[in-house]
């Protein structure tokens, strides 16, 4: 084994290492001082966490490190911002107060102050390193995949990183993820473990992480002993035979030694390292909490304790290295510093930090719904479309792809007719590339689909290799796109893919779950990023959800995508028309047109939201299910509202409001029955609500009597408990309900009773007074 002989730590080291130290310890004290019952989670008891992140950031800087990408939680967060990262204080004294951390006309409600983010450049010697401190949310780990999709997606923005599993191995020297962790979390969350089970995965790998474990030896109030399982808290790390490097953090010198040795160890071999901490919690869970309630024994030794800055120091000055009068400078001039900032912090203006660099363009959504042309020329749709069922002369497809998928797409394309929805999807896909911009599809085996109707990635049948024929589109193609064939997980690899999206505007970033229920494991993520990280933290993502979702007869769990959930997570106003600002567009569209529009506008448009789609199951291959190439041609658009195609409006007696797959069983039987005085409107978007489409179709309608909507989804779930009071505040109707009763599971898993209600819900709505 090869042996790594580390250099001594010079006396200036040792001076920074002390200066920070007492920075951090200061900043505590006085936050307690001036700010008496607020909860900020301070680094007392592991402020040589602070020497870690000293020489992991020279470290950096020495390995030529260009960005870093942070993940942590909040202990020690506002120590390491205010100190090293150079965050202004009188931001932190303003939130403190009661006051916005960001300017008077941006629209965002803000977060809690051990969530702050951070994103700036520092000088190190001679060398710049851009470090990104990712919020962190109160769900402690949660940050962790999201901060290596971000480091991925950077690392493809420096055009390294990879983008298929043949090449993903070409690892960028140029960003650097970092992970902070506490001990009782890295233990206890799931996620991690799906973390680092993505970590050495094709489309997933970043070249390594270095983690720091902060072992407080407690979680919340549980002792170790009591809290865990495991011996230790970094056990977790065995499943990938990462090295584990234990310090003890009194020993700040020694901390140094282990960061350089972690720091060499991920640059040589590219994998994930880490850190044990072994310190305590000064105080309690917070400082606002006592700790002897439930630790009497360890916090009688821990009160007692002098704290490691003043230990460290008082070393130094035994040294000589410093002197006594050298160390209370260092305290009085930066509490002297912070007082000066502290009294003029309510005249201090907050800086747009946000929608800059790469995102410059980009811009916070319109109060008014937009029109965005995505129509793209037939003749470039053709060439795709024949494209994307183009392999190499000597690949050896599988016979009944050759049928079914290559020569059906060829002629759909070629007659311009019955698009399906996985060739409008590619359509869609291939004209983004071909446009220059990158497209990323992740999930449980998307490359052919949980349906098997995708197949954007071919596999030859005698060699196993893969081949991505959108790759393939034209010489010196800059598109690229990336198909991520993720592990059985749904909570890390959202996140992952979440952090990827809000790298580079330019890259449209698609997540498919197995079935739409099956969402509910990435809870977390949706509910603390993708649906609130744009007004906490003025962090846009455009990241696309395809949830697929239909009453089909699968029963509990194959089902339904919860709509009802992400309805509740919009905030689009029931007593007002809405614009593209709500925080999440949500979709059900009913056609391969407008699946096609949604996807293209996601990145043409100039504001990025995260996207819903309500995606279907058994209309990726219905034939009443599909679009001409025309519909996608120029001067097209997504339609948030489509109309029915009555001859005479004034003779309807009836108008039905639907959207999704239902529409199609709806219309067969009122073509069936011959009913000519029932109109069908379909709601494409649900979120921003279309309130300006859906009173343009009302009004079309001025005899009619009853105004229905019909859903398939069980009344307490679907879109009827959203659209009932936006359709009486807005449309100025009142809506009867045609659906399925109250149920406590998303659908029945009795065939006979689901063909009873299936029937029922056809008939309701034709029969309702």
């Amino acid at each position: 084994m090869e042996q790594i002989v580390q250099e001594e730590l010079d006396n200036d080291m040792k001076r920074q290492i002390a200066t920070e130290m007492l920075k951090s310890q200061a900043f505590d004290n006085f936050l307690a001082t001036k700010f008496v019952t607020v909860k900020r989670y301070g680094g007392e008891g592991a402020e040589s966490m602070m020497a870690f992140f000293l020489e992991f950031l020279n470290s950096s800087a020495r390995a030529d490190v260009q960005e870093v990408v942070f993940g942590m939680p909040h202990r020690g967060r506002l120590n390491l911002l205010t100190g090293m990262l150079q965050f202004p204080p009188a931001q932190i004294f303003r939130k403190l107060k009661g006051m916005s951390e960001f300017p008077e006309m941006v629209k965002a409600s803000g977060d809690v102050l051990s969530h702050f983010t951070s994103s700036v450049d520092l000088k190190i010697g001679d060398k710049t390193l851009h470090v990104t401190l990712l919020p962190g949310p109160s769900h402690l780990e949660a940050v962790n995949p999201v901060s290596m999709g971000k480091t991925r997606g950077r690392q493809q923005s420096f055009k390294e990183g990879g983008y298929s599993p043949e090449s993903s191995s070409q690892w960028s020297d140029k960003v650097l993820n970092i992970q902070i962790h506490g001990d009782a979390a890295f233990t206890g969350q799931g996620v991690n473990q799906e973390t680092l089970e993505i970590s050495q995965v094709p489309n997933f790998e970043i070249g390594g992480t270095i983690h720091l474990v902060v072992n407080n030896q407690l979680g919340f109030t549980t002792p170790a002993d009591r809290g865990r399982s495991s011996r230790y808290c970094t056990d977790l790390a065995k499943m990938i035979l990462s090295p584990v490097i234990h310090v003890n953090g009194d020993f700040p010198e020694m901390v140094v030694r282990a960061t350089r040795l972690a720091c060499e160890y991920q640059r040589h071999f590219r994998k994930d390292v880490f850190v044990d901490l072994n310190c305590y919690r000064q105080w309690g869970h917070n400082e606002l909490d006592d700790p002897t309630f439930t630790n009497p024994a360890i916090y009688s030794i821990i009160q007692s304790r002098r704290s490691v800055p003043d230990i460290y120091s008082d070393s130094l000055v035994e040294e000589g290295v410093m002197t006594k009068e050298d160390v209370d400078v260092i305290v009085a001039e930066y509490t002297s510093w912070l007082n000066n900032i502290l009294k003029t912090s309510d005249s201090y203006i907050p800086q747009e930090t946000f929608l800059r660099k790469h995102w410059a363009g980009i811009h916070q959504a319109d109060s008014a719904i937009t029109v965005w042309d995505t129509g793209v020329e037939l003749d470039i749709l053709r060439y795709v479309g024949k494209r994307s069922v183009t392999y190499p002369e000597k690949f050896n497809i599988h016979p009944h792809l050759l049928k079914t998928h290559v020569n059906a797409r060829l002629n759909k394309i070629s007659t311009g007719t019955n698009i399906d929805w996985a060739s409008a999807e590619a359509l869609a896909l291939g004209s983004l590339l071909y446009q220059g911009f990158d497209v990323r599809i992740s999930g449980q085996d998307v490359g052919r689909g949980t349906f098997s109707h995708r197949h954007v990635m071919l596999v030859d049948q005698k060699t196993n290799e893969m081949y991505i024929p959108l790759n393939d589109l034209i010489e010196g193609q800059k598109g690229y796109l990336e198909v991520a064939n993720s592990i059985l997980s749904e909570e890390a690899v959202l996140a992952f893919e979440y952090g990827m999206s809000i790298e580079n505007p330019n890259r449209l970033v698609m997540w498919e779950a197995q079935f739409g229920d099956f969402f509910n494991g990435a809870q977390i993520p949706i509910d603390t990023y993708v649906t609130s990280g744009e007004t906490k933290w003025m962090i846009c993502s455009g990241l696309v959800m395809l949830l697929p979702h239909g009453y089909d007869g699968a029963g509990p769990e194959h089902s339904s995508c919860r709509l009802e959930r992400f309805l509740q997570q919009s905030d689009s106003n029931e007593s007002k028309p809405d614009g593209d600002d709500v925080n999440i567009h949500i979709s059900n569209p009913t056609t391969p047109a407008q699946y096609f529009h949604l996807l293209r506008k996601q990145v043409l448009q100039n504001y990025r939201k995260p996207l819903i789609i309500v995606s279907p199951k058994i209309l990726l291959r219905d034939p009443c299910a599909t679009s001409d190439l025309a519909d996608m041609g120029p001067q097209t658009t997504y339609m948030p509202v489509i109309g029915d195609e009555v001859k005479e409006a004034d003779k309807v007696q009836r108008v039905i409001f639907v959207t999704g797959k239902h529409y199609y069983a709806l219309d067969k039987h009122r073509k069936a029955s011959d009913l000519r005085d029932v109109a069908i409107v379909r709601l494409e978007g649900l979120s921003p609500f279309p309130t300006l489409y859906l009173q343009q179709e009302v009004a079309k309608y001025r005899n009619a009597k009853i105004f229905i909507w019909s859903q398939e989804e069980h009344q307490n779930m679907g879109a009827w408990s959203f659209v009932r009071p936006r359709f009486e505040n807005l449309i100025g109707k009142r809506l009867k309900y045609a659906g399925r009763r109250p149920l406590a599971t998303p659908a029945v898993g009795i065939g006979l009773l689901h063909r009873k209600e299936a029937e029922e819900v056809i008939m309701q709505p034709f029969s309702v007074r």
